[in-house]
């Protein structure tokens, strides 16, 4: 039988290895953008959602192993499973559009998205919860760096 730690762990994987395969090929336009001065981190983000996805992937993991199969905990992973999409889902539809709106829209409701599942998380798992901060804390970031990308590119937004 295949662990549980295992299943959460690969569909993480896919799910944020599947969001290259579906890029549109726009990222010249993105890379065109102008970007604000404190921008130094940039080359860093790729190593900083790598850190919040095992992140996730460790909370669902909690949280399924103190109560594997309840209907519950079926839902949760669903929610998990939708964060994680609609975290994945800001490059491409944003790159699409070529919109910063558009990935400012997405990046606020990954935000309000993980608001909702920590606090369903909390009361089954403090540190399932623990775990949730890193997105919760990073989301903000980037949804502000979108937003002042916005306002450096005012025809792009």
């Amino acid at each position: 039988m295949i662990s549980s730690w295992m299943v959460i762990g690969a569909v993480t994987f896919l799910i944020a290895i599947g969001s290259f395969f579906i890029t549109p090929r726009d990222v010249k336009w993105f890379a065109q953008l102008s970007r604000p001065r404190w921008l130094i981190f940039e080359p860093l983000i790729p190593l900083i959602w790598t850190v919040i996805f095992i992140c996730g992937a460790a909370s669902a993991y909690i949280v399924w192993e103190k109560n594997p199969g309840s209907t519950i905990t079926w839902l949760i992973m669903g929610l998990y499973l939708l964060l994680e999409i609609i975290t994945v889902s800001y490059i491409p539809l944003m790159l699409r559009f070529r919109s910063l709106k558009t990935g400012e829209i997405i990046g606020l409701t990954g935000l309000i998205g993980g608001i909702v599942l920590a606090i369903c998380v909390l009361p089954i798992s403090k540190l399932a919860t623990l775990l949730l901060l890193p997105y919760l804390l990073w989301s903000p970031i980037g949804s502000y760096t979108t937003d002042e990308l916005r306002q450096l590119n005012p025809e792009e937004a």
